[in-house]
C-alpha cells in the first residue's frame, strides 16, 4: 500500500475524476490510515510502498502488478499503463518488488495488474475493455502459468475489473451485471451459480471495490445493501468510509495490492 501524500484529481482519465472538486489530501490520509488499521486489526500483514511526487495516483496500489508467491518463486507480471500520467507508477512498484526478491515480469501489451487481474482459487479473471489490453490476457496466462478467463467490461464508470467485481473466497464471487457484456454475464453466472449480483446503488458507491479474507470482506462503507449480502451469505461484512479517495475513482480494493501465495 501505498500513503496517499501527494494524492490528488490533477487530470481526468475516468469518469470519477473532477479536475474541478476539492480534494482534502489531509482527510485522504487520514481514511487511507483507518484502512490500514482495519487490515491490521484482522491480522493482515501490511507492507508500505514510499509515495512518490508527481503520482497522485500511486495510493491506487493494486493497479501496479499482479504478484504471486507460491514459496518457491515470487513473481511480479508488472503492470504496462494506459495512460502516461500512471507511467511512473510501475517502475515504483516494480523497484519494490526487486528489493523484496520479487522477479518482474513485463507484458508487450497494457495491463494494469489487480485492477483488471483478480485470483480466485487456481485461476484468473482478467478484465477488458477499457484499461487493459485483451491480447495482454494470452501473456498473463503464460508469465503467472494459471488458466485465465477473460471479461469483458462495456461499461466506463467500471473501467477496471475491481470496481465490478469482488472475489469473496475460492469459490464465490460478487459483481454487477450491468458493466459486463452480455457474454461475460452469461459466462460468470454458469461459473458462480452463487454469486451476489449487487445493486445500482451499491455498484456506484464503488461497493465492489472490496478486498476479501474468505471470511471478512473489507468494502466502502456506504455499500450497506451489499453488507447485508454478505452478512446473509455467511461472510463478515467491515465497512471502512474511503470517501476522498473515492474522488480519483478508487476505494479499498484500488487501495491494496494483495499478494497471492498460489503456484505460478
Amino acid at each position: 500500500m501505498t500513503r496517499p501524500t501527494h494524492f490528488a484529481v490533477e487530470y481526468a482519465i475516468n469518469p470519477w475524476m473532477d479536475t474541478s472538486s476539492h480534494v482534502d489530501t489531509a482527510l485522504a490520509v487520514r481514511q487511507w490510515e483507518q484502512l490500514v488499521r482495519t487490515y491490521r486489526s484482522l491480522g493482515h500483514t501490511v507492507e508500505l510502498v514510499d509515495p512518490i511526487p508527481g503520482l497522485p495516483d500511486m495510493v491506487y496500489a493494486a493497479n501496479g502488478a499482479l504478484v504471486l508467491d507460491d514459496g518457491f518463486e515470487k513473481v511480479a507480471i508488472v503492470a504496462r499503463f494506459t495512460y502516461p500520467q500512471r507511467a511512473g507508477e510501475s517502475v515504483a512498484y516494480a523497484g519494490w518488488m526487486m528489493d523484496h526478491g520479487y522477479c518482474p515480469l513485463y507484458t508487450e501489451h497494457t495491463n494494469e495488474g489487480q485492477g483488471d487481474l483478480l485470483i480466485i482459487g487456481s485461476k484468473i479473471l482478467a478484465g477488458y475493455g477499457f484499461r487493459t489490453d485483451r491480447q495482454s490476457h494470452d501473456e498473463v496466462a503464460k508469465l503467472s502459468g494459471l488458466p485465465l478467463v477473460s471479461l469483458q467490461l462495456v461499461n466506463p464508470r467500471f473501467y477496471h475489473l475491481d470496481t465490478a467485481l469482488a472475489v469473496l473466497d475460492d469459490e464465490t464471487i460478487a459483481f454487477y451485471p450491468p458493466a459486463f457484456g452480455a457474454t461475460s454475464v452469461a459466462l460468470l453466472r454458469k461459473m458462480f451459480p452463487g454469486a451476489i449480483e449487487v445493486s445500482d446503488a451499491d455498484a456506484h458507491v464503488l461497493g465492489l471495490n472490496a478486498v476479501s479474507d474468505g471470511l471478512n470482506v473489507v468494502h466502502p462503507a456506504a455499500a450497506t445493501g451489499f453488507a447485508a449480502q454478505l452478512a446473509d451469505a455467511g461472510f463478515r461484512p467491515v465497512g471502512v468510509d474511503l470517501s476522498e479517495l473515492l474522488k480519483g475513482g478508487g476505494s479499498v480494493k484500488c487501495c491494496t495490492l494483495e499478494v497471492h501465495s498460489t503456484s505460478c
